[in-house]
């Protein structure tokens, strides 16, 4: 079977045995993206979970129900042919997935958004250290700022191409995402989330400008007033250079405007 939709198929045994074993799933219903053949989906039923596996391409499907039919009959493995990034997704508790690199920041919002209580996933290995970098670094952005603000994300686990077939040209990183409280209380998650995506999308300018080019997001004269509120330390950095609790607090003066 040919690799397509951005799909290099993990082969490695011994990390797909750790990344099952990552978090205890007996009795859990355990969301998997991008099952491809089915390695880590047969891992995960051997533990006991349920799960909802949901896959893009329709080749990939028809092979998953053939191998799978008994777990589908006996309601152990529900199968999605659809995209992740959009379709509709039953309640799970656990996500456990290689993601398609291709979607892996699209999926990881909307995961966030409908919330999990941990997540192991795997991601290109540059992807996930940008995910894990700090506030207030040169290498900050949108994804690193709304992940660690919402979550914890701890590495377990790098692999080389050749852990994949056919191999990427790029090694990959294995990552539990924990849910945390957001060190500030936000008052409007859409607010923020609009904000930082603002932020981030002219990082080269200073605040002031990227403030002024949200009028038409937020409204004219809640910019202005925020503006006229801020003192110039603020006003005259970057975006990489906040603090989560200064994008918060940027968000929740917008809330209240």
């Amino acid at each position: 079977m040919r690799a397509r939709h951005d799909q290099h198929f993990l082969t490695d045994r011994t990390a797909i045995q750790r990344i099952a074993d990552a978090v205890p799933i007996t009795g859990k219903r355990v969301l998997e993206i991008g099952p491809g053949k089915g390695v880590l989906t047969q891992a995960l039923l051997e533990r006991g979970a349920t799960v909802i596996a949901v896959e893009i391409d329709p080749l990939l499907v028809d092979h998953l129900t053939n191998r799978f039919s008994d777990e589908i009959e006996g309601g152990n493995l529900i199968l999605i042919h659809g995209d992740a990034t959009r379709c509709a997704l039953p309640d799970f508790d656990i996500v456990i997935s290689n993601l398609p690199y291709s979607v892996s920041s699209p999926i990881t919002f909307r995961l966030l958004e409908i919330g999990f209580e941990v997540a192991i996933l795997m991601y290109q290995w540059e992807f996930a250290r940008k995910m894990m970098t700090p506030a207030g670094n040169p290498d900050t952005g949108r994804l690193s700022v709304m992940v660690q603000t919402y979550a914890k994300v701890k590495p377990l686990l790098e692999l080389p191409p050749d852990a994949f077939s056919p191999p990427p040209e790029v090694w990959s990183m294995v990552v539990k995402i924990t849910p945390a409280a957001p060190p500030v209380w936000i008052l409007d998650r859409k607010v923020y989330a609009d904000l930082v995506r603002v932020l981030f999308s002219q990082r080269r300018k200073k605040i002031r400008n990227c403030l002024k080019s949200a009028a038409g997001i937020f409204g004219r004269e809640q910019i202005d007033s925020l503006i006229a509120s801020l003192d110039e330390e603020i006003l005259s950095q970057r975006p990489e250079n906040l603090t989560f609790e200064e994008f918060t607090e940027l968000a929740n003066a917008l809330s209240h405007e």
